[in-house]
């Protein structure tokens, strides 16, 4: 429990000296923990200390764990790859999808979400390191998917979202991100 607190204090201490460097107010950052694999238990340590955002990637665990953390005011993220077949049992659990990428998706989620009287926040996935094996829509593309997923009433669009390329070279990584960066002011 010690553990998961003075980890959770490190990011923050990490945050706010990245925001110092660049000029911005931590505040104004939000940390969004991943929780895939981690124990109910163990989030629960981390909504206990103050965190209020946690994210997974699988709907089986969202549905494991919700009874457990729902004693706790939260938001959840859903940041996996979605099927169109999940989308009724996604919107039970999570606040927030962050991996709209296609429109078949978003369409049969405004669909679902019309018959259901509900709205839902959601990022739309762009794959800026263009890896096969990552989700996302092309980022030459991304702007036409925005201006396509706006007319969906029933999704408000929060931002973008990428999964940057895992590589110790830091000018690459950062190329994924400042792709993004650029879309966003687009």
């Amino acid at each position: 429990m010690k553990d998961i607190i003075q980890n959770i204090e490190t990011i923050h201490q990490r945050i706010h000296s990245a925001c110092i460097k660049c000029g911005r107010d931590s505040k104004d950052i939000k940390l969004l923990l991943a929780t895939k694999t981690v124990s109910a238990e163990n989030i629960l340590v981390a909504l206990k200390s103050g965190e209020n955002l946690i994210a997974e990637n699988k709907i089986q665990e969202l549905k494991e764990k919700f009874e457990t953390l729902s004693t706790i005011p939260h938001e959840t993220h859903f940041i996996g790859h979605l099927q169109t077949n999940k989308i009724n049992e996604v919107i039970k659990y999570a606040q927030c999808i962050q991996s709209i990428d296609r429109i078949e998706l978003a369409e049969k989620l405004q669909k679902r979400l019309e018959f259901e009287n509900k709205t839902l926040n959601i990022f739309l996935q762009v794959n800026t390191s263009y890896e096969e094996s990552k989700y996302g829509i092309a980022p030459e593309k991304a702007i036409d998917f925005a201006l396509q997923v706006q007319f969906f009433n029933r999704l408000n669009i929060k931002g973008l979202m990428t999964i940057g390329l895992f590589s110790a070279e830091t000018e690459k990584v950062r190329k994924c991100f400042r792709l993004l960066k650029n879309l966003q002011h687009q």
